[in-house]
């Protein structure tokens, strides 16, 4: 008996191909990418949504994005999706689709670091195995995966780590759900606790949250100007445990009393932030002056964060109150 499986195509390197200058772009739909793999017994759906470079995505396309996967789940015959997409934004995109998926039914990213016509592409073996995933039973109530050479893992917390080779993506705070052995999924974990905010798709692309880095002698302007344009979310990217300087403390402060939700992690690769040092700039200053902890979400997974709560709540208090429950 086959299994259903519906591929949404989104571009990327996977899908790409490259000009007389070695440059690649997105050329291929799913019905190429599909040509040649060993599908088994998995009955495949090809559906092409976009065909973009990742690092392109608008949120109003990640947005599309969710309403699509919700679509092919609204086939009772289908028995995961898989979505094809940029490793750029991939971490962003699978985050937002975590929050707002309730089925049991598992949805899988994947792509690929080398061209479609590079000679030792990785795509059609990362594509492959993202089937088999999405396709196991054993997958079943593992929410959001990302899948790439060979590794399985949770939406929430997977990073990029790496501009080109093909282990392109990890989990540095926590380690991979599983693996694919021998065609087959092996489950080794399960995902932390998820929460579902009720997430309206379409005031995504409304709502501005920018990111804002620290850095010796720093000072408020760029969070100052982020207000100034708009912003009713800004992830501050601080140093160590998420500490910074007096400066910043002092424009964090500014922007939580006009209605601005800060969030705050750290450049650091892997750790969660928090409230351990003080002096006039230090992560416990910040988060009086106003600022949330993010945990262990880097800057990327927490801007979606931000930009979810404040589409569910509409409120910056709300969702500053909020925020503890998804990183926790």
């Amino acid at each position: 008996m086959s299994r259903r499986v519906v591929v949404l195509g989104t571009g990327g390197t996977i899908a790409s191909r490259r000009d007389e200058r070695g440059a690649a772009a997105p050329t291929d739909a799913v019905a190429a990418l599909l040509t040649g793999l060993d599908l088994g017994d998995v009955e495949v759906v090809a559906r092409d949504l976009l065909a973009k470079d990742s690092s392109a995505l608008t949120p109003a396309d990640q947005a599309l994005i969710v309403r699509e996967v919700q679509v092919a789940l609204g086939d009772p015959t289908v028995v995961g999706v898989v979505v094809t997409h940029g490793t750029d934004t991939a971490e962003e995109t699978a985050y937002l689709l975590d929050l707002v998926h309730r089925d049991e039914r598992p949805v899988v990213l994947t792509g690929a670091q080398r061209p479609a016509d590079a000679p030792d592409a990785d795509g059609p073996g990362n594509l492959t195995d993202a089937l088999r995933v999405a396709s196991d039973p054993a997958a079943r109530g593992l929410g959001v995966l990302v899948v790439f050479d060979g590794f399985v893992l949770a939406a929430r917390g997977t990073r990029k780590v790496h501009t080109h080779e093909v282990t392109a993506f990890a989990q540095p705070d926590s380690g991979p759900l599983g693996r694919v052995e021998g065609g087959r999924l092996v489950v080794d974990g399960q995902p932390a606790h998820r929460e579902h905010p009720p997430v309206d798709l379409a005031g995504l692309a409304s709502i501005r949250v920018d990111i804002a880095a620290v850095y010796p002698g720093v000072d408020g302007t760029a969070l100052a100007a982020f207000a100034a344009a708009g912003a009713r979310g800004v992830v501050l990217v601080a140093t160590g445990a998420g500490n910074a300087n007096p400066a910043i403390v002092r424009a964090v402060e500014d922007l939580t009393r006009a209605g601005v939700v800060v969030g705050l992690t750290t450049r650091v690769d892997a750790g969660p932030v928090f409230a351990g040092y003080g002096g006039g700039g230090g992560g416990a200053d910040l988060i009086d002056a106003g600022a949330v902890p993010l945990g262990t979400l880097r800057a990327g997974q927490g801007r979606i964060l931000l930009l979810a709560l404040l589409a569910s709540y509409d409120d910056a208090a709300a969702v500053r109150a909020a925020v503890p429950t998804f990183v926790g």
